[in-house]
Formats: C-alpha cells, structure tokens, sequence
C-alpha cells in the first residue's frame, strides 16, 4: 500500500472540516453580478462588445455606487453625485441646484428601494430635466 504524506491530508481535512462551500461563494458572487447584469423591459444593458449601452450608464452606476450615492445625496455633495449630474447631463451651472434639490428630497430616496435601479434613476431624472433644458 502507497502512503501519503500526512502534509497532504492535513489541508484537504482542513478544507473539509471548514463549513465553506464554494458552491455558497460563487452564489453570492453571481447573485450580485446578476443584478447589474440583468436586463430591463427584456433589454440587456450591453451591448455584444460588453460595453454598457449609453441608455443604462445611469441605471448601471446607480446599481454599482449605492452606497456612496446615497452618501452623498444626504449631504448635498460628492463624487457620485457628481457623477449622477454628468450621467444625466445636468449643466455646470444648474449642478449646485441640483445637488441641494436632491439633498432637500433625501427622505424620498432613503426610502427607495436601491435595488431596483430603474425607480431612483426616474427620480433622478424627473429633477434634473427641468435644470437640463433651462440652459
């Protein structure tokens, strides 16, 4: 009979005895990856290139910063905000309006469900229209 080296058990039992699956791991990954990933109205948000395509930026960023976007619309500022203005082409000008008019309607979105992207996107752009088209 061959013997094994007890190095070479060791880890294997160690694995085993660990509680973790890697089957629990790639199902969390997957879960995450699946909620940017999806689609919307049965349109997928890339496009064959697996760039995302120019009518989901918005929706895709939302889904990936909520954390930091929710940040930052409580204090009116921010890099994410930011980056929401630009997304929906608020004007340079109107941004500081914008900022303060999303801080002021913080509740509202606090109490957005944030995994449904699509709903704080048409907020987002229900505020931002007005600012847009006053150029």
């Amino acid at each position: 009979m061959k013997q094994i080296a007890v190095w070479t058990i060791i880890p294997m039992l160690m694995l085993l005895a660990s509680g973790c699956t890697l089957k629990g791991t790639v199902k969390q990954i997957t879960d995450t990856t699946s909620n940017v990933t999806g689609t919307t109205s049965g349109r997928t948000w890339f496009t064959e290139e697996g760039i995302v395509k120019p009518d989901f930026k918005v929706i895709a960023f939302v889904a990936l910063n909520q954390e930091n976007l929710r940040h930052d619309m409580a204090s009116g500022q921010g890099e994410y905000l930011s980056s929401v203005s630009n997304l929906l082409n608020v004007p340079a000008d109107r941004k500081a309006e914008f900022f303060t008019v999303i801080q002021a309607r913080y509740a509202a979105f606090a109490a957005m469900d944030f995994t449904a992207p699509e709903q704080v996107v048409a907020a987002l752009r229900d505020l931002s229209t007005p600012l847009a088209s006053r150029q």
